[in-house]
């Protein structure tokens, strides 16, 4: 069993609007939009990074917003929904705020025991905020969203799977464990987690599989805290049987990808070097970075994006 697992490091998705995208994140949720960069492998649509101040580990939404993307298609075989933490007591501010906002799907759930408020993105992508005691965790706050409401990073995220049984026992090869079921749910934690501890998966064996679009994510990633950690879980999958990529260099961490038996797209990503390597804190997420091999063709790039009025 692998002990250098941390948590949850990155969930990435895809939206149709990169404007809309960004408001929804840093003006309705109030999120920190920390980098502002490009697809390293389509570098004509952004990446773009929304979290805490400094884009901990655990608390980093990114986005690839494909201009005339069509639309996702719920299904097993994908993320279902990802789960923002926030403090006791605030999802009554949150569901006000997000009510008077116009944001769809609001519904007030309980589930594991935890008061969880249920919400679509733009694209209908699903979210919910989790009220979540003791979470020490500081969150990006702004004169409307104090530190009794800011979100606080990761919760976790759900996955929906036709088959759950190959997949639950990579999570426990992966160090997670399980800590409840109900039903067709079973959730899993990683102990001495960084907070985005939870994994739930939902299984449903007379499902359609899904159709990745516009509110789908693309994969979800976990964090490992160096290389010399990402290497050894590298070998550990490998030996194991899984079909694992080299270390790809993201600039603002390494990652390693490989697909899993339920069909979901898994990343290992380290912790270093962090979103502040070539911007200071205090700027983050402002300026268009672009990766090295392709600063030569920054003016030819500029004019293929859709501008971003902060």
């Amino acid at each position: 069993m692998l002990t250098q697992i941390k948590g949850l490091h990155h969930v990435t998705s895809m939206a149709a609007d990169a404007q809309v995208n960004s408001d929804f994140f840093t003006k309705t949720l109030g999120l920190r939009r920390v980098k502002k960069t490009v697809n390293f492998d389509a570098p004509e649509v952004y990446h773009l990074y929304y979290g805490d101040e400094v884009g901990t580990p655990g608390s980093v939404m990114t986005y690839f917003p494909f201009p005339h993307i069509a639309a996702g298609k719920a299904g097993v075989g994908e993320v279902g929904e990802t789960y923002f933490a926030v403090p006791k007591g605030s999802l009554g501010y949150w569901r006000e705020r997000l009510s008077k906002l116009g944001v769809q799907g609001l519904a007030e759930t309980e589930a594991f025991g935890e008061k969880r408020l249920r919400f679509a993105g733009p694209d209908n992508d699903g979210f919910s905020l989790i009220e979540v005691d003791g979470d020490e965790r500081t969150g990006w706050l702004q004169d409307e969203i104090g530190a009794a409401e800011a979100i606080k990073g990761f919760h976790g995220a759900s996955m929906r799977l036709k088959d759950a049984g190959a997949t639950r026992e990579l999570l426990g090869f992966m160090g997670y464990q399980k800590v409840d079921e109900k039903n067709e749910w079973s959730r899993y934690a990683i102990p001495g987690g960084n907070g985005a501890d939870f994994i739930d998966i939902e299984t449903l064996p007379g499902a359609g599989f899904a159709r990745q679009g516009a509110g789908s994510v693309h994969h979800i990633a976990f964090a490992v805290e160096d290389r010399a950690a990402q290497l050894e879980v590298r070998k550990a999958l490998l030996d194991t049987g899984y079909h694992v990529t080299p270390v790809i260099d993201r600039d603002y961490f390494w990652a390693i990808y490989f697909r899993t038996p339920g069909g979901v797209l898994f990343e290992i990503a380290t912790n270093e070097p962090g979103f502040d390597r070539d911007e200071d804190t205090a700027h983050l997420g402002q300026a268009l970075k672009l990766p090295t091999r392709y600063e030569p063709h920054r003016q030819q790039i500029e004019g293929l994006l859709q501008p971003i009025v902060d």
